[in-house]
Protein backbone atom coordinates (compact mmCIF):
# COMPACT_ATOMS: atom_id res chain seq x y z
CA UNK A 1 0.00 0.00 0.00
CA UNK A 2 1.26 3.58 -1.11
CA UNK A 3 1.72 6.26 1.50
CA UNK A 4 -2.16 8.45 -0.08
CA UNK A 5 -3.32 4.93 0.44
CA UNK A 6 -2.45 3.95 3.67
CA UNK A 7 -3.07 7.40 4.98
CA UNK A 8 -6.85 6.86 3.87
CA UNK A 9 -6.60 4.00 5.47
CA UNK A 10 -5.48 5.36 8.86
CA UNK A 11 -7.54 8.27 8.75
CA UNK A 12 -4.66 10.69 8.36
CA UNK A 13 -5.01 12.03 4.88
CA UNK A 14 -4.55 15.55 3.63
CA UNK A 15 -5.27 17.24 0.58
CA UNK A 16 -4.30 20.57 -0.84
CA UNK A 17 -6.88 22.52 -2.66
CA UNK A 18 -5.53 24.86 -4.72
CA UNK A 19 -8.83 25.79 -6.52
CA UNK A 20 -10.73 24.15 -9.20
CA UNK A 21 -10.54 27.65 -10.93
CA UNK A 22 -7.71 29.30 -10.06
CA UNK A 23 -4.84 30.12 -12.37
CA UNK A 24 -2.66 31.93 -10.20
CA UNK A 25 0.76 29.60 -11.32
CA UNK A 26 2.96 31.72 -9.82
CA UNK A 27 1.11 31.06 -6.45
CA UNK A 28 0.11 27.38 -7.43
CA UNK A 29 3.69 26.67 -8.31
CA UNK A 30 4.91 28.02 -4.39
CA UNK A 31 1.73 26.24 -2.91
CA UNK A 32 2.51 23.37 -4.23
CA UNK A 33 6.21 23.33 -3.24
CA UNK A 34 5.65 23.75 0.44
CA UNK A 35 2.74 21.76 0.81
CA UNK A 36 4.04 19.17 -0.60
CA UNK A 37 7.13 19.72 1.75
CA UNK A 38 4.79 19.62 4.14
CA UNK A 39 3.37 16.55 3.32
CA UNK A 40 0.35 16.36 2.19
CA UNK A 41 -1.00 13.62 0.01
CA UNK A 42 -2.55 14.95 -2.61
CA UNK A 43 -2.67 18.15 -4.40
CA UNK A 44 -6.43 18.97 -6.59
CA UNK A 45 -6.14 22.02 -9.44
CA UNK A 46 -7.80 23.22 -11.90
CA UNK A 47 -7.68 20.93 -15.35
CA UNK A 48 -5.91 23.11 -16.84
CA UNK A 49 -2.39 22.53 -18.60
CA UNK A 50 -0.62 25.10 -17.40
CA UNK A 51 -1.24 25.03 -14.09
CA UNK A 52 -0.62 20.93 -13.71
CA UNK A 53 2.71 22.14 -14.73
CA UNK A 54 3.26 24.63 -12.14
CA UNK A 55 2.02 22.53 -9.49
CA UNK A 56 4.51 19.53 -10.92
CA UNK A 57 7.12 22.04 -10.65
CA UNK A 58 6.00 22.80 -7.32
CA UNK A 59 6.03 19.00 -6.41
CA UNK A 60 9.51 18.41 -8.19
CA UNK A 61 11.18 21.14 -5.73
CA UNK A 62 9.61 19.58 -3.06
CA UNK A 63 10.92 15.76 -4.18
CA UNK A 64 14.18 17.60 -4.08
CA UNK A 65 14.76 18.70 -1.25
CA UNK A 66 12.94 14.93 0.13
CA UNK A 67 9.75 15.04 0.57
CA UNK A 68 7.36 12.22 -1.20
CA UNK A 69 5.44 13.25 -3.99
CA UNK A 70 1.40 13.58 -3.89
CA UNK A 71 -0.71 12.64 -6.12
CA UNK A 72 -1.58 15.08 -8.42
CA UNK A 73 -5.91 15.50 -8.62
CA UNK A 74 -7.18 17.97 -11.36
CA UNK A 75 -11.03 18.98 -11.01
CA UNK A 76 -14.02 18.78 -13.00
CA UNK A 77 -18.00 19.28 -12.50
CA UNK A 78 -20.93 17.69 -14.47
CA UNK A 79 -22.67 20.83 -14.03
CA UNK A 80 -22.41 24.71 -13.33
CA UNK A 81 -20.94 24.91 -9.48
CA UNK A 82 -19.65 27.83 -7.76
CA UNK A 83 -16.14 26.33 -7.65
CA UNK A 84 -15.79 26.27 -11.60
CA UNK A 85 -16.39 30.75 -11.77
CA UNK A 86 -14.96 33.64 -11.81
CA UNK A 87 -16.42 37.11 -11.22
CA UNK A 88 -16.26 40.30 -13.44
CA UNK A 89 -16.93 43.61 -13.47
CA UNK A 90 -16.70 46.35 -15.79
CA UNK A 91 -14.30 49.12 -13.40
CA UNK A 92 -15.39 51.50 -15.88
CA UNK A 93 -18.87 51.71 -14.82
CA UNK A 94 -17.96 52.11 -10.96
CA UNK A 95 -18.37 55.59 -9.27
CA UNK A 96 -15.38 57.32 -8.76
CA UNK A 97 -15.57 57.64 -5.17
CA UNK A 98 -16.62 53.67 -4.22
CA UNK A 99 -14.69 52.78 -1.69
CA UNK A 100 -14.54 48.57 -3.30
CA UNK A 101 -15.73 46.72 -0.39
CA UNK A 102 -15.33 44.32 -3.29
CA UNK A 103 -11.51 44.60 -2.63
CA UNK A 104 -11.71 44.28 0.59
CA UNK A 105 -13.70 41.09 1.58
CA UNK A 106 -11.53 38.99 -2.00
CA UNK A 107 -9.41 36.29 -0.52
CA UNK A 108 -7.38 35.88 -3.34
CA UNK A 109 -6.43 39.68 -3.94
CA UNK A 110 -7.94 39.39 -7.11
CA UNK A 111 -9.69 42.82 -7.34
CA UNK A 112 -6.79 45.69 -6.58
CA UNK A 113 -7.54 49.20 -5.34
CA UNK A 114 -8.35 50.20 -9.42
CA UNK A 115 -9.29 48.01 -12.11
CA UNK A 116 -11.19 44.76 -12.36
CA UNK A 117 -10.91 41.14 -11.77
CA UNK A 118 -7.77 39.92 -12.34
CA UNK A 119 -8.96 36.74 -13.26
CA UNK A 120 -6.14 33.92 -12.91
CA UNK A 121 -6.21 34.58 -8.81
CA UNK A 122 -10.13 34.71 -8.82
CA UNK A 123 -11.29 31.07 -8.10
CA UNK A 124 -14.88 32.06 -7.52
CA UNK A 125 -15.65 32.31 -3.58
CA UNK A 126 -18.37 34.68 -4.90
CA UNK A 127 -17.86 36.79 -1.82
CA UNK A 128 -17.55 40.20 -3.82
CA UNK A 129 -20.62 39.32 -5.81
CA UNK A 130 -23.20 40.96 -2.82
CA UNK A 131 -20.83 43.16 -1.28
CA UNK A 132 -21.03 45.47 -4.60
CA UNK A 133 -23.42 48.48 -3.34
CA UNK A 134 -24.52 48.68 -7.03
CA UNK A 135 -24.49 45.64 -8.48
CA UNK A 136 -22.31 45.23 -11.13
CA UNK A 137 -20.51 42.04 -10.13
CA UNK A 138 -21.43 39.27 -12.25
CA UNK A 139 -20.47 35.17 -12.19
CA UNK A 140 -18.60 33.38 -15.63
CA UNK A 141 -19.19 29.76 -15.36
CA UNK A 142 -15.92 28.47 -16.44
CA UNK A 143 -16.99 24.32 -17.32
CA UNK A 144 -14.99 22.46 -20.15
CA UNK A 145 -16.66 20.77 -23.26
CA UNK A 146 -17.41 17.54 -23.38
CA UNK A 147 -15.36 16.96 -26.40
CA UNK A 148 -12.13 18.49 -24.85
CA UNK A 149 -12.38 16.57 -21.22
CA UNK A 150 -10.95 13.26 -22.49
CA UNK A 151 -7.82 14.83 -24.67
CA UNK A 152 -7.10 17.08 -21.34
CA UNK A 153 -6.57 14.59 -19.07
CA UNK A 154 -4.60 12.35 -21.56
CA UNK A 155 -2.58 14.54 -22.00
CA UNK A 156 -2.43 15.27 -18.29
CA UNK A 157 -1.95 12.10 -16.99
CA UNK A 158 -3.10 12.96 -13.50
CA UNK A 159 -3.33 10.51 -10.63
CA UNK A 160 -6.85 11.23 -9.63
CA UNK A 161 -9.92 13.28 -10.80
CA UNK A 162 -12.43 14.99 -8.80
CA UNK A 163 -15.80 15.35 -9.53
CA UNK A 164 -17.72 17.97 -8.68
CA UNK A 165 -21.71 16.94 -8.33
CA UNK A 166 -24.76 18.30 -6.87
CA UNK A 167 -28.02 16.67 -5.95
CA UNK A 168 -30.44 16.17 -8.74
CA UNK A 169 -27.69 15.69 -11.21
CA UNK A 170 -26.83 11.69 -11.27
CA UNK A 171 -27.47 11.81 -15.49
CA UNK A 172 -25.01 14.62 -16.29
CA UNK A 173 -22.43 12.85 -13.39
CA UNK A 174 -22.82 9.54 -15.61
CA UNK A 175 -22.25 11.78 -18.60
CA UNK A 176 -19.00 13.23 -17.22
CA UNK A 177 -17.72 10.16 -16.16
CA UNK A 178 -17.86 8.79 -19.43
CA UNK A 179 -15.82 11.40 -20.70
CA UNK A 180 -13.21 10.45 -18.16
CA UNK A 181 -13.00 6.94 -18.65
CA UNK A 182 -12.56 7.75 -22.56
CA UNK A 183 -9.44 9.29 -21.72
CA UNK A 184 -7.52 5.70 -20.76
CA UNK A 185 -5.88 7.36 -18.00
CA UNK A 186 -5.85 4.88 -14.91
CA UNK A 187 -6.69 6.95 -11.84
CA UNK A 188 -5.82 5.90 -8.25
CA UNK A 189 -8.58 7.61 -7.16
CA UNK A 190 -12.27 8.60 -8.45
CA UNK A 191 -13.42 11.71 -5.51
CA UNK A 192 -16.73 12.94 -5.88
CA UNK A 193 -17.34 16.27 -4.14
CA UNK A 194 -20.99 17.04 -3.53
CA UNK A 195 -22.54 19.38 -0.19
CA UNK A 196 -26.26 19.24 1.05
CA UNK A 197 -27.33 22.32 -1.28
CA UNK A 198 -27.42 21.91 -4.61
CA UNK A 199 -29.66 22.93 -8.04
CA UNK A 200 -32.19 20.82 -6.53
CA UNK A 201 -32.27 22.22 -3.28
CA UNK A 202 -31.02 21.59 0.23
CA UNK A 203 -30.73 17.81 0.62
CA UNK A 204 -31.25 15.78 3.97
CA UNK A 205 -28.48 13.80 5.22
CA UNK A 206 -30.32 10.63 3.87
CA UNK A 207 -31.15 12.38 0.69
CA UNK A 208 -27.41 13.29 0.10
CA UNK A 209 -26.12 9.58 0.74
CA UNK A 210 -28.97 8.46 -2.02
CA UNK A 211 -27.31 10.80 -4.09
CA UNK A 212 -23.84 9.24 -3.94
CA UNK A 213 -25.09 5.86 -4.02
CA UNK A 214 -26.60 7.17 -7.35
CA UNK A 215 -23.23 7.89 -8.15
CA UNK A 216 -21.28 5.16 -6.49
CA UNK A 217 -23.01 2.22 -8.83
CA UNK A 218 -21.24 3.21 -12.06
CA UNK A 219 -18.28 3.74 -10.07
CA UNK A 220 -17.94 0.38 -9.58
CA UNK A 221 -19.21 -0.96 -12.71
CA UNK A 222 -16.14 1.39 -13.99
CA UNK A 223 -14.20 -0.67 -11.58
CA UNK A 224 -12.67 2.84 -9.84
CA UNK A 225 -11.63 3.38 -6.47
CA UNK A 226 -13.74 6.42 -4.89
CA UNK A 227 -13.18 8.80 -2.60
CA UNK A 228 -16.61 11.20 -1.46
CA UNK A 229 -15.62 14.91 -0.82
CA UNK A 230 -18.28 15.95 2.24
CA UNK A 231 -18.42 19.53 1.02
CA UNK A 232 -19.83 21.21 4.29
CA UNK A 233 -19.32 25.14 3.73
CA UNK A 234 -17.30 25.59 0.04
CA UNK A 235 -14.89 27.77 -0.04
CA UNK A 236 -14.93 29.28 3.29
CA UNK A 237 -12.26 28.12 5.41
CA UNK A 238 -10.26 31.18 5.99
CA UNK A 239 -13.37 32.94 7.15
CA UNK A 240 -13.35 31.75 10.93
CA UNK A 241 -12.81 28.91 13.43
CA UNK A 242 -16.88 28.39 13.08
CA UNK A 243 -16.90 27.34 9.32
CA UNK A 244 -15.22 24.25 10.53
CA UNK A 245 -18.32 22.49 12.42
CA UNK A 246 -20.14 22.53 9.15
CA UNK A 247 -17.96 19.83 7.69
CA UNK A 248 -17.74 18.23 10.50
CA UNK A 249 -21.71 17.85 11.10
CA UNK A 250 -22.27 16.79 7.46
CA UNK A 251 -19.77 14.19 8.01
CA UNK A 252 -21.83 12.82 10.80
CA UNK A 253 -25.00 12.86 9.63
CA UNK A 254 -24.41 11.33 5.67
CA UNK A 255 -22.11 8.86 7.55
CA UNK A 256 -24.77 6.15 8.94
CA UNK A 257 -26.15 6.36 4.96
CA UNK A 258 -23.35 6.46 2.61
CA UNK A 259 -21.95 4.22 0.44
CA UNK A 260 -18.78 2.59 0.99
CA UNK A 261 -15.58 4.19 0.25
CA UNK A 262 -13.43 7.06 2.54
CA UNK A 263 -15.30 9.93 3.77
CA UNK A 264 -13.03 12.85 3.69
CA UNK A 265 -14.05 16.73 5.00
CA UNK A 266 -14.20 19.67 3.48
CA UNK A 267 -15.59 22.86 2.46
CA UNK A 268 -15.00 25.56 5.92
CA UNK A 269 -12.05 23.31 6.94
CA UNK A 270 -9.27 24.88 8.61
CA UNK A 271 -7.01 24.31 11.85
CA UNK A 272 -9.68 23.97 14.28
CA UNK A 273 -11.46 20.87 11.96
CA UNK A 274 -9.26 18.26 13.99
CA UNK A 275 -10.09 19.42 17.49
CA UNK A 276 -14.09 18.84 16.30
CA UNK A 277 -13.80 14.97 15.00
CA UNK A 278 -14.18 11.68 17.49
CA UNK A 279 -12.21 8.68 16.57
CA UNK A 280 -16.11 7.46 16.01
CA UNK A 281 -16.50 9.75 13.26
CA UNK A 282 -14.68 7.85 10.72
CA UNK A 283 -12.89 10.60 9.05
CA UNK A 284 -10.64 9.50 5.78
CA UNK A 285 -8.89 12.95 6.18
CA UNK A 286 -9.11 16.12 5.72
CA UNK A 287 -9.17 18.97 2.45
CA UNK A 288 -7.58 22.72 2.96
CA UNK A 289 -8.23 25.17 0.82
CA UNK A 290 -8.51 28.78 1.89
CA UNK A 291 -7.09 28.24 4.85
CA UNK A 292 -4.15 26.79 2.77
CA UNK A 293 -3.62 30.04 0.60
CA UNK A 294 -4.53 32.65 3.69
CA UNK A 295 -1.97 31.20 5.57
CA UNK A 296 1.24 31.85 3.09
CA UNK A 297 -0.70 34.42 1.33
CA UNK A 298 1.49 38.04 2.97
CA UNK A 299 4.54 35.95 1.98
CA UNK A 300 3.26 34.78 -1.55
CA UNK A 301 2.29 38.99 -2.07
CA UNK A 302 5.62 39.59 -0.28
CA UNK A 303 7.85 37.50 -2.71
CA UNK A 304 5.79 38.74 -5.53
CA UNK A 305 6.93 42.47 -4.91
CA UNK A 306 10.40 41.11 -4.79
CA UNK A 307 9.81 39.28 -8.15
CA UNK A 308 11.10 35.81 -7.65
CA UNK A 309 9.37 32.75 -6.05
CA UNK A 310 9.25 32.26 -2.60
CA UNK A 311 10.58 28.91 -1.96
CA UNK A 312 13.73 30.76 -3.27
CA UNK A 313 13.82 33.34 -1.02
CA UNK A 314 15.65 31.59 2.10
CA UNK A 315 14.10 34.39 5.34
CA UNK A 316 10.13 33.80 3.26
CA UNK A 317 11.02 30.03 3.33
CA UNK A 318 11.59 30.02 6.66
CA UNK A 319 8.07 31.33 7.68
CA UNK A 320 6.27 29.56 5.25
CA UNK A 321 7.23 26.25 6.00
CA UNK A 322 6.20 25.91 10.05
CA UNK A 323 2.67 27.22 8.97
CA UNK A 324 2.24 24.86 6.26
CA UNK A 325 3.44 22.39 9.01
CA UNK A 326 1.22 23.48 11.24
CA UNK A 327 -1.71 23.11 9.25
CA UNK A 328 -0.94 19.27 7.98
CA UNK A 329 1.30 17.74 10.66
CA UNK A 330 -1.59 17.18 13.20
CA UNK A 331 -3.47 15.60 10.72
CA UNK A 332 -0.03 13.55 9.78
CA UNK A 333 0.24 11.93 13.61
CA UNK A 334 -3.71 11.34 14.20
Amino acid sequence: MNRAEAALAAGRWVKLICGASNQDLAAIEDLCALYSLAGVHCIDVAADAAVAAAARRGIAWAQGRGADAPWLMVSLSDGEDPHFRKARFDPQRCPADCPRPCQRVCPALAIGASGGVIPERCYGCGRCLPACPLGLITEAPQLLSPEAVPELLARLRPDAVELHSQPGRGEAFQRRLAQVLASGVPLRRLAVSMGPDGGAGPAGPQALAAELWQRFAPLRQAGLRVLWQLDGRPMSGDVGAGTAHAAVKLLRAVRPWAPPGPLQLAGGTNASSLGLLQPSDGAAGVAFGGMARRLLQPLLLAAEQRGSPLREQNDLLEQALPLAQGLVQPWLGR
